[in-house]
């Protein structure tokens, strides 16, 4: 073994460490994104605490967090978060490369089934800890690191559906073999570079971040996890469709990986070379910038490849963040590490508000001095996804902005190029294959069809839980062949970044559309297992979260079906009478334009004669004696639970709430044809009764 160590070429050393780095990297990346849709639930689950009668809560309910709880998550991330400044003391000992990636992988093996919110915690804190010190030792690795992690992560989310399996308890001992392969390569990569440093490093390999690299380093982590390193986050705001997932998952892997290539780096090396040393970097910035405009703006196949390509000129950007260092310089990569992490943790709150503006309250007692300007400034969000994707873009080049005597990028050996090539030719080979759909058996000529309308909570049940097993094992049991879906999520990173329409079309057995309300990763859904003909949708204003509806047609037999999907405002309950006014005000303007949609597109003025068979559901925020209501009932439209009594169709389900916020609308004829009704909730020990902090409701039709 001596032998070989004393043999070993510089070359394969540096295959070895890439191999470390790239597994401390995955797993710093995939507990990174599981802790932010941690410690978003956690959150919320905890702001609900104080509020509860702890008497009538269900203990078998999953989530509930007490605030003592998640504060003392908090601080256990703080204290983890400032570990990297530990590498600007201790750094200069070899041996504590080692240290950190143990920390790091046997952290990211407990995760498995132990305490995943503090594990992941300690993940991070290690992880970022090893890159300060890799930093120092072994900087060529950083990009290599990172580019190899997001894309073996990606093959993972592939074969996972969107839903990274590396959560699950089946993963275990897989992960238990990766935990144990980084503890061998990290102990032989320490033991060789104590032995033969001298000959196996060399000047380019003593690096450091400055801090622009820092505030760099959190803003392209955000770019990653919001959208380009996301196929379903691409697919949501270019408004593509499902199928184009089969060659979108493969592409972006090999969009991520092509950087790692010598000859394409050389390549870019040549084209940013054609520009003056004083503009390189704001230039890359406006084409960065360009793409990422034009993926967001333009739907279709153009706004899918312009976000490839913003991939790939992102990735490229990994080399900028860090240099090699002068004799004299020092290094504080701990402390811009730090910098950087606080930049992600900004924002994501940025991006959460986007998506969250509409539930912004005012502060009260103590804190009420504060409520002309934070809670104005929060809600202001509103339709700036694009707007917090250009400051990352902004912060992310600002090294190769103010690096004006070098090009970060080199090239290589053709050997390098070809290994390179034909790891990126792998990776996307599996992509592809994990990517891959099921067939889809469509239900022909069914003598009854079943219908539903499911609010999902964004996954989350009353205290914020995330199991979409359980809202899957609930919509399996109602027996429903088309589902109607909202607060349904496509990509966020509050939802750990999963296409849950994507992902329960898939564990289904549906096909499957979505149509985005809200940044393109927010909206509704449809499930069905009857085979679909036709979809679209429409906006809606709104004063609260934006919504819209969504048309979806069925053809079960020779005649079609019209599902119409749809979500109003929620009343929310802030105290104020007059914004409880406007928000009712919202629902009948919504519902006005609803109306106007659905005769538009039939030329209907009376549903009682129309011929058009057509089902109108979602979650109408309103109770069944309400003016919305008794609207839709006036326009002649059958709801066919009224007069049940309210402990057999209330849908909305909190601690001491009950309500029915959901319904289902038939035109007379399809109503005359209602077999069978019922509101699915706990008539089974083995179903979720509490998935959503919603009921399913389902009616069954009979056709022939």
């Amino acid at each position: 073994m001596l032998s070989r160590l004393r043999a070993l070429d510089p070359q394969r050393f540096f295959l070895l460490i890439a191999l470390e780095a790239a597994l401390i990297g995955l797993f710093l990346i995939q507990s990174l994104r599981f802790l932010v849709g941690a410690i978003y639930s956690r959150v919320a689950s905890a702001s609900l605490y104080p509020a509860l009668d702890l008497s009538q809560i269900d203990p078998a309910l999953p989530g509930l967090v007490e605030s003592a709880t998640i504060t003392n998550e908090l601080l256990v991330l703080a204290v983890m978060l400032l570990l990297p400044l530990l590498t600007i003391l201790f750094g200069r000992f070899t041996g504590f490369l080692f240290v950190t990636a143990a920390v790091t992988a046997l952290a990211r093996f407990f995760m498995v089934g132990i305490d995943e919110t503090t594990m992941a915690a300690v993940v991070v804190g290690g992880g970022l800890s090893y890159l300060c010190l890799i930093i120092r030792y072994r900087v060529r690795v950083v990009p290599v690191m990172f580019i190899l992690a997001l894309s073996v992560d990606q093959l993972l989310r592939a074969f996972g559906d969107t839903l990274d399996p590396s959560w699950s308890n089946n993963y275990e001992t897989l992960q238990l073999l990766l935990t144990i392969t980084t503890l061998i390569l990290s102990l032989l990569t320490v033991t060789i570079q104590v032995r033969r440093g001298d000959d196996l490093l060399t000047n380019r390999d003593q690096g450091l971040m400055t801090a622009w690299g820092g505030i760099a380093f959190g803003a392209i982590l955000f770019l990653q996890f919001s959208l380009l390193a996301m196929p379903n986050a691409i697919i949501g705001r270019a408004g593509l469709g499902y199928p184009d997932y089969v060659w979108l998952a493969p592409a972006l892997v090999v969009a991520t990986m092509l950087p790692l290539v010598p000859i394409v780096r050389g390549q870019a090396r040549e084209f940013i070379s054609l520009f003056d040393s004083s503009v390189r970097g704001w230039s890359w910035m406006l084409l960065l910038m360009l793409l990422i405009v034009l993926g967001t703006r333009v739907s279709g196949i153009v706004g899918g490849i312009a976000l490839l390509i913003a991939q790939f000129v992102t990735s490229l950007l990994w080399w900028w963040l860090v240099r090699p260092r002068a004799e004299r310089e020092r290094n504080f990569a701990g402390l811009w590490v730090l910098i950087g992490s606080l930049i992600f943790g900004l924002l994501v709150a940025m991006d959460v508000f986007t998506y969250e503006y509409a539930f912004v309250r005012d502060f009260a007692d103590d804190l009420a001095f504060l409520n002309d300007v934070v809670p104005p400034l929060l809600r202001g969000f509103r339709g700036l996804g694009l707007g917090v994707l250009l400051l990352s873009v902004f912060l992310v080049i600002l090294p190769m902005a103010q690096t004006r005597r070098r090009i970060a990028w080199q090239g290589g050996s053709v050997g390098i190029s070809i290994l390179m090539l034909g790891l990126t030719t792998g990776l996307g080979v599996g992509t592809f294959i994990g990517a891959r759909p099921p067939v889809v058996q469509a239900n022909v000529n069914p003598d009854n069809v079943l219908v539903a309308t499911y609010n999902i909570h964004a996954g989350y049940n009353e205290f914020f839980d995330y199991d979409l097993e359980a809202i899957a094992r609930t919509i399996t049991f109602s027996g429903a062949n088309v589902v109607l879906l909202q607060e349904v999520e496509a990509g966020r990173m509050t939802s750990f970044g999963v296409d849950q329409t994507f992902w329960l079309a898939r564990r289904l057995g549906k096909d499957a559309r979505f149509f985005p309300t809200n940044e393109g990763l927010q909206g509704l859904a449809v499930l069905s297992d009857i085979e679909i003909v036709f979809d679209d949708g429409a906006l809606l204003d709104s004063i609260g979260s934006q919504t819209g509806i969504q048309r979806v047609q069925i053809r079960p037999d020779t005649r079609v079906i019209t599902l119409y999907n749809t979500w109003l405002d929620p009343l929310l309950d802030t105290g104020d009478t007059q914004v409880s006014f406007d928000a009712e005000a919202s629902q009948q303007q919504q519902l006005s334009q609803i109306f106007g949609v659905i005769r538009e597109q039939y030329a209907a003025t009376d549903f009682d004669t129309q011929i058009v068979q057509m089902i109108l559901g979602g979650t109408f925020n309103n109770v069944p004696d309400s003016d919305v209501i008794r609207r839709l009932r006036d326009n002649g439209l059958r709801d066919v639970f009224a007069g049940t009594p309210l402990q057999l169709s209330a849908t909305f389900w909190r601690t001491g709430q009950q309500a029915r916020l959901d319904y289902l609308w038939l035109t007379p004829d399809l109503a005359d044809d209602v077999v069978g009704s019922l509101t699915v909730a706990g008539q089974s020990p083995a179903i979720p009764q509490n998935a959503s902090d919603h009921r399913l409701v389902v009616v069954q039709i009979r056709l022939n």
